[in-house]
């Protein structure tokens, strides 16, 4: 479950997916997967949730990490870049973006 704290310690990650409707629902699969079989059991790995806008062109994974260095670690396994290159190719684009919380309301 996320938790949304002003801390510097636990690293939030948002990656946007632009998606077709043909393709939404087979990416939403492909992240669902990728997160339960894979991402979910790497070091450092707090929490994440998946959105779809109502027009099915993006998704949004919002996760969490308690490093940048374990987030940076998964997204450079070898597993995961299979993964990433399977999902880019239904993908118009995709992108991750380290943040970190500035405000709380």
């Amino acid at each position: 479950m996320p938790k949304i704290e002003l801390s510097t310690e636990v690293q939030t990650v948002i990656t946007t997916f632009e998606v077709t409707p043909g393709t939404c629902q087979d990416v939403l699969e492909l992240l669902q997967d990728a997160i339960s079989e894979f991402v979910s059991k790497q070091p450092g790995f707090l929490s994440a949730g998946l959105h779809v806008n109502d027009a099915q062109c993006r998704i949004a994974n919002y996760s969490q990490w308690a490093r940048r260095e374990d987030f940076l670690a998964m997204l450079r396994s070898a597993e995961m870049r299979v993964r990433s290159r399977k999902i880019n190719e239904m993908c118009k684009s995709f992108e991750p973006v380290l943040y970190d919380v500035a405000a709380i309301y």
